[in-house]
């Protein structure tokens, strides 16, 4: 086995006992038992799976197999990159989760639509469904909020000058977002978990797995950019502008539809104690660190596979996101009841406009820690 010494992580251990999950977990149980529904994916789900894997696919074919104009090839290219990020947030998000089918091979099957867009499925599993499900905005553990070049996401983490203006520059980072998840992200995330032993992995594991993702990210770059340009013979210049044009659309997205959750004024941002103890119980903690936003919008809840219902998702993320907007009632009630917060914003615009003022607010702030004591 790996060799490096592991990691050790924080342990949630609260300190009054609350009924609260437990009453909620009965009760949303109850929702699909009294209208005798799965908790998986329904048409509605395998008709979105459908429009959106078209909607990457057939576009791509469309730019290998015809000798297009310049113009058809960049619309082309731009409605891949909604597709991408489309594809991120709802299919391989869903079924990387166990949640979009009770059948494993097909939640296999579609998680392995991250590789067909660029990234890799062992290391998103363990930094998002481990480090971020359970360790939400905890300093040093959940790496959604780490600093990222000079980027600050936790009142935690080190301060820069620079930060000061990030609310303006962090568009041009959102928009880099997946070309760097596609050309170093899995790379570096492999090296890191290899190093802290997080991944487990044994020494032969760790070799094939890297093989392995070597090959898929040049497959990726080979059927997007050196295909096209040597089947039809388009300029390199207007095929690598189209493709860093359709990552900069799947990366904004992608980018502001994240932070939007966690990254905003409502969420709190805990750490362990002295003894790596986080003094709450586990779902609590993932209400008071997730915010929801513009639950109305049928047309956002859609597109962004129901993470605009990041509360739910949070605390059942084996349920597919198709039936968040029926459950969210049940549990902002039962957090009514047991005076658990419940955080929401009312648009997508009061959201992104918490998310900047957070920024700010964490481009100005040098010590939170400090100024609590």
């Amino acid at each position: 086995m790996n060799s490096t010494t592991h990691k050790k992580l924080p342990r949630f251990i609260p300190k009054d006992k609350s009924l609260f999950f437990s009453t909620l977990q009965k009760r949303v149980n109850m929702h699909f038992k009294e209208n005798g529904i799965s908790k998986n994916a329904n048409s509605t789900m395998v008709i979105k799976t459908i429009v959106l894997l078209s909607a990457f696919v057939l576009p791509l074919l469309m730019i290998n197999l015809l000798s297009l104009k310049g113009w058809a090839v960049l619309t082309l290219f731009s409605i891949m990159g909604f597709a991408l990020a489309g594809i991120g947030m709802s299919i391989m998000h869903d079924a990387n989760h166990g949640a979009y089918s009770k059948k494993q091979k097909v939640n296999n099957w579609l998680g392995y639509s991250l590789n067909l867009i660029g990234g890799m499925v062992f290391n998103w599993k363990l930094q998002h469904n481990v480090l971020h499900h359970t360790y939400t905005n905890v300093h040093n553990v959940d790496d959604d909020i780490a600093n990222k070049l000079i980027l600050r996401f936790s009142p935690h983490s080190e301060v820069k000058k620079i930060h000061r203006f990030q609310f303006i520059y962090v568009f041009f980072f959102y928009s880099i977002l997946t070309l760097y998840w596609a050309l170093a992200k899995d790379f570096i995330q492999y090296f890191k978990y290899k190093k802290e032993g997080t991944n487990r992995f044994t020494k032969s594991e760790n070799i094939k797995y890297f093989v392995s993702m070597v090959f898929l990210k040049a497959l990726f770059f080979f059927y997007t950019i050196i295909l096209p340009i040597y089947l039809q013979n388009y300029s390199v210049s207007l095929i690598v502008w189209s493709f860093v044009l359709m990552q900069a659309i799947a990366g904004l997205v992608l980018g502001l539809v994240f932070q939007l959750a966690h990254s905003v004024e409502e969420a709190e941002f805990p750490i362990p104690n002295n003894e790596n103890i986080i003094e709450n119980e586990w779902a609590i903690h993932q209400m008071i660190t997730t915010v929801n936003f513009a639950r109305e919008n049928k047309f956002i809840s859609w597109y962004v596979g129901g993470l605009n219902f990041q509360v739910e998702h949070h605390l059942f993320p084996n349920i597919c996101h198709v039936h968040y907007p029926q459950i969210s009632a049940i549990v902002e009630q039962t957090a009514k009841e047991f005076n658990v917060p419940y955080l929401c914003a009312p648009t997508l615009k009061d959201a992104i406009g918490s998310h900047m003022r957070q920024l700010k607010k964490f481009g100005y702030t040098f010590n939170l820690d400090l100024a609590k004591m």
